[in-house]
């Protein structure tokens, strides 16, 4: 229910990055961008592209940071990490500030271009850098212009404003976002916890970092409070070790499954240790291994049915034969009766919203 994969489905992508809390991003397309699919995931066939990008790009209700959709109305939060990074004892932010000082001439290049000529993609700068980015690998080599946009990025100097095709295009920061403090508050705190754990379902104090990395103080402190007053409670899992809280609103409704394929980033199994544990599902990405040693396909999409994930199929969307083709699908051990049906539909409401004229599946 937290990650509002439960029946009846949310009503609007608002809705549905306000409860998550962020949704991330990945340029992987074999069916769809990944931000994509974990809104199909939640919405349905209803959901549109064009909307999000609406969202995105002219009405500014949700914007991008840190490979993330956010609203809007996180942005006081976020200004919390924007101010502080590159703070911090990690061996790259210390090397951050120091590529930062010593390339000074070109930050001060790279805004006063986005400021006169912006929106601006990286490969419309010059440059300039006096010393090269060098971090090894690669990211180095003809690299200074795209690795200090994101820097500046995570600074929350620019921001990128839209897309041309798949390049950022990016512009100062106060054109597009609004002026909001950024010193954190008790107030802070105790909303971004309540939020984190009804979003997770069930989760661990170490789990509620994510997007703001520590940079939130006072998240033990809310987390106490919320336990005292009994809007979080602490409760066991079976063969899960440690502390594990749920919201308690969650555990006090009645929850009603439905089915549908999940993205290999979608937050409910992006933790992997997670997911084998709480489904039983030994679930890895196998993008980067060699196709003869790939067990289970290139970009598997597992399918929830209910409150158990139950298959997954390995999908690839041919746009030029406007064909999804199921390369492969695998069931899970316990299969019960009702679940190869679960899958099949799954793969259906995945060509309904694609919008294909055949779906080819595996002979078996």
């Amino acid at each position: 229910m937290g990650q509002l994969l439960d029946a009846p489905r949310p009503t609007s992508i608002l809705e549905v990055v306000a409860g998550l809390g962020e949704v991330q991003i990945d340029p992987t397309s074999v069916v769809a961008r990944t931000e994509h699919l974990v809104l199909f995931s939640r919405l349905g066939p209803r959901f549109r592209v064009a909307e999000l990008e609406r969202l995105l790009w002219q009405d500014r209700a949700l914007f991008e940071y840190w490979v993330h959709i956010v609203p809007i109305g996180d942005l006081p939060m976020h200004r919390i990490s924007m101010r502080r990074y590159p703070d911090g004892n990690w061996k790259r932010h210390a090397y951050v500030r120091e590529w930062l000082a010593a390339n000074d001439e070109f930050v001060r290049y790279v805004l006063a271009e986005l400021r006169r000529r912006g929106p601006l993609r990286a490969r419309d700068l010059e440059n300039r850098a006096a010393e090269g980015w060098r971090v090894g690998g690669w990211n180095d080599e003809g690299q200074s212009a795209p690795m200090l946009l994101d820097i500046l990025w995570d600074r929350g100097k620019v921001m990128i404003v839209g897309r041309d095709g798949q390049q950022r295009l990016w512009d100062l920061a106060s054109r597009s976002l609004p002026k909001v403090a950024s010193r954190p508050t008790a107030a802070m705190a105790s909303e971004l916890v309540e939020r984190q754990v009804r979003a997770r379902g069930l989760t661990r104090i170490d789990r509620l970092g994510f997007l703001f990395d520590g940079a939130m103080p006072g998240r033990e402190r809310a987390l106490r409070e919320h336990l005292r007053t009994g809007l979080v409670v602490p409760i066991e899992v079976d063969g899960l070790p440690g502390g594990w809280f749920a919201h308690r609103e969650l555990l006090d409704t009645a929850f009603r499954g439905r089915t549908v394929a999940l993205s290999p980033f979608d937050d409910l199994i992006s933790d992997r240790d997670r997911t084998e544990r709480l489904f039983d599902m030994y679930y890895r990405i196998e993008i980067y291994v060699p196709k003869a040693k790939r067990r289970w396909g290139y970009f598997v999409l597992p399918v929830l049915r209910g409150d158990r994930l139950v298959g997954r199929f390995d999908p690839a969307f041919d746009r030029r034969e406007n064909v999804l083709r199921i390369n492969a699908i695998h069931m899970q051990e316990d299969e019960r009766p009702g679940d190869r049906d679960a899958v099949e539909r799954a793969i259906d409401e995945l060509a309904r919203w694609l919008g294909v004229d055949a779906v080819e599946r595996p002979h078996i």
